[in-house]
């Protein structure tokens, strides 16, 4: 029989005792016939070699909000003087080999070296691209930071870095980054694997990152489905800023069910309530079929498309730093919100458009060619 080498807990709406599932919504599942089918049919776009990138040096703290592109779904996120990444991938490769698998196109936008001190990471899921055991460690070996994840992914991690400072959670969680910093894990339309025996054995996530600064939505990754749990997910509040996928989606009727399209990112960033938001996870590894700059292209018809300022919602490139113009918010409330299980700061009642103005800030340089679970 087999058995989850990853979490032990019990059944709830979605888990069944063994896998982690999407309750409601079509199958992420696919077969060895639908793979074939892909990998043997596909007319895949090109994609160049490298694109150079101008990387940036972060300052070492900051109080407003201020967000750095690094690259896929890696962004530092700087606030309230406390340093925190998304799904740290500085690796060459998402692959669990070194010498095979999909390969950088892009330089991170930070260089690992010009990291200010980590304090946290948000980890939304296990798969390759997004959970890097190598920069986990290096974080570790170098800051100890905070990592928080949802429920099994903490054993992967334990398993290579016995001693990291882990806090796991399931969706509607709320976790303590610091005093007054809290994220709370939002439900996603995905799955996970490390390998071919431990599908759904993990479970997938977003963060709700509530901050003295302001409030970031890091969606991680997701297909649409029904949109349910969207809507639910704007109950937290509208985000000052949400981080939503743009890539990875063709073709359809094999990426649909777990990766939205950006006309879909769009659709998202609307029913959340998104004050401004960044595309993420394009352009850096190729990972299915679409041509690298097409996510970019088609956000922007699909931003006209829906009537949304285009200046709202923009495709982040590596490098790319985007500062709250506005300064800080000196007051939050804790709240209760609505039915679930956990309390989240967030802001009472703000201005829509008036906070994260995603004025990017380019730093000067030569451009660089692609090369409430746990223990402290």
């Amino acid at each position: 029989m087999p058995r989850n080498p990853y979490y032990a807990g019990p059944p709830s709406d979605h888990f069944d005792g063994l896998r982690f599932f999407n309750p409601g919504q079509a199958s992420t599942d696919r077969g060895l016939g639908d793979l074939l089918r892909w990998r043997l049919g596909k007319r895949a776009a090109p994609w160049p070699r490298s694109v150079p990138v101008t990387p940036t040096r972060p300052a070492q703290s900051s109080q407003a909000l201020v967000v750095t592109m690094v690259g896929h779904a890696t962004v530092l996120i700087q606030a309230a003087g406390c340093n925190i990444l998304t799904d740290p991938v500085w690796s060459d490769r998402a692959s669990p080999v070194a010498f095979a698998g999909p390969r950088r196109v892009t330089a991170p936008g930070v260089a690992f070296e010009d990291l200010p001190r980590i304090d946290a990471v948000l980890v939304s899921h296990c798969h390759y691209d997004h959970l890097d055991l190598g920069t986990l460690a290096r974080l570790h070996a170098r800051d100890r930071p905070l990592m928080v994840m949802p429920l099994g992914n903490d054993a992967i991690v334990r398993a290579h870095i016995p001693d990291a400072r882990l806090a796991t959670g399931d969706w509607w969680d709320a976790i303590t980054l610091a005093p007054g910093i809290a994220t709370t894990l939002t439900p996603a339309v995905h799955w996970s694997n490390r390998s071919l025996a431990d599908r759904r054995m993990a479970l997938w996530s977003g963060h709700f990152l509530a901050t003295p600064a302001g409030t970031v939505w890091f969606a991680g990754d997701t297909g649409f489905g029904d949109g349910a749990i969207f809507a639910r997910i704007a109950h937290l509040g509208s985000p000052d800023l949400a981080l939503l996928p743009i890539g990875a989606y063709a073709p359809r009727w094999f990426m649909a069910a777990q990766h939205v399209d950006p006309a879909e990112a769009v659709r998202i960033f609307q029913i959340v309530g998104a004050r401004r938001a960044l595309g993420i996870h394009w352009g850096t590894f190729r990972l299915t079929d679409e041509p690298r700059d097409e996510p970019v292209l088609r956000l922007g018809e699909a931003l006209a498309a829906a009537g949304v300022d285009p200046a709202r919602f923009v495709a982040a490139r590596p490098g790319e730093v985007f500062t709250d113009s506005q300064g800080s918010v000196d007051e939050f409330e804790m709240s209760g919100i609505g039915q679930l299980r956990t309390s989240v700061f967030r802001h009472p009642g703000l201005d829509p458009g008036s906070r994260f103005s995603l004025k990017r800030r380019l730093d000067q340089g030569s451009g660089t060619p692609g090369q409430a679970r746990g223990d402290e």
